[in-house]
């Protein structure tokens, strides 16, 4: 019987369970997947934790990369022994062997390894969102990232970067600063040593920058609106020190008629057309180099909880993969 990482009742990473889970057959317009790696991100522990309100029991996990073993009725595109990889199944990854909509799948080219598929889905589809729909980065912007060393940030610095843009990234540590200025960011702010409002005001010479985008949440709230041009956007995508606190609109108005948004990567593929497109595109900048994705810490499946530990104090960087 294959085993599974699950929530039983959500709360701090010890939630997380080893446990035999049942798979059947695969029902109509659905394919049987065997994992071969898993990636971790921030939503799998908002989702543990309660954060983001969940049905018990379920399996964590949104993104992994594995094998096709069996094909139901209805499916077309996908045969046995396919390589695949998927980014937005939202839960139910952390597992040996799953059933999957065939819809939320694409194939794996044979030079993108098993990691790199599994974190380049859910983090690769979430950079090409924010910076080709969101805003759009052009040839000469300077933009800021927060957690410009963690997985989605490496990947935003080096997307930007070879999109002509000059990068300004917030990282925790001196190692972050060099790991973020090997892979695009022209300008690190290590932000317990610095403000990185007054650095990016000395960076762009008053200027500020149109767009800021944030995973952070409460601990760069509202200085990030203070590192805006006037009508620049605030793109909140994430809240790995806690959300944002309620507070007035406002506040947009005083510090510049400043525009907000929160989107999700789901909003972006919604439908197997939106997820192929977008994915190819990820596929095309990491084939040709200009993105490189940088799998840094691996775990064996079961040890599921030291993963979310660590990524939960900041004592990782890039991706993180889960090895069934």
């Amino acid at each position: 019987m294959p085993k599974a990482i699950v929530v039983e009742q959500t709360g701090s990473p010890s939630a997380l369970k080893w446990r035999d889970v049942e798979v059947g057959r695969p029902a109509k317009g659905e394919v049987t997947v065997r994992t071969k790696s898993i990636g971790v991100n921030f939503i799998d522990i908002y989702m543990r934790s309660g954060l983001y309100p969940m049905e018990t029991p379920f399996i964590p996990g949104g993104e992994m990369c594995g094998e096709i073993e069996a094909v139901g009725g209805g499916v077309s595109g996908f045969k046995i022994g396919d390589r695949v990889a998927c980014g937005t199944a939202g839960t139910g990854c952390y597992t040996e062997l799953l059933n999957i909509d065939a819809g939320k799948l694409v194939k794996v080219p044979r030079e993108i390894s098993d990691d790199v598929a599994a974190s380049m889905m859910l983090q690769g589809m979430t950079v090409q969102f924010l910076i080709r729909q969101v805003h759009k980065v052009q040839k000469g912007e300077t933009i800021l990232v927060h957690a410009a060393a963690g997985g989605v940030g490496l990947i935003l610095c080096q997307w930007a970067k070879s999109l002509g843009a000059t990068v300004i990234g917030t990282v925790g540590s001196p190692a972050k600063a060099r790991l973020a200025k090997a892979h695009g960011c022209d300008y690190p702010i290590i932000y317990s040593r610095e403000n990185f409002v007054d650095r990016v005001r000395k960076i762009t010479k008053g200027e500020m920058v149109p767009v800021v985008y944030d995973s952070i949440g409460k601990a760069t709230w509202p200085a990030s609106l203070d590192c805006l041009q006037k009508r620049g956007l605030f793109v909140s995508f994430g809240n790995a020190s806690g959300p944002i606190p309620d507070f007035s609109p406002l506040i947009l108005m005083q510090k510049g008629s400043l525009v907000m948004t929160r989107p999700t990567l789901f909003d972006f593929v919604s439908t197997p057309d939106e997820l192929r497109k977008s994915a190819g595109e990820v596929m095309k900048v990491i084939k040709s180099g200009a993105v490189k994705i940088e799998v840094n810490h691996k775990y064996s499946l079961r040890e599921a909880a030291r993963a979310h530990r660590d990524l939960a104090a900041r004592k990782t960087t890039g991706s993180i993969v889960l090895e069934p």
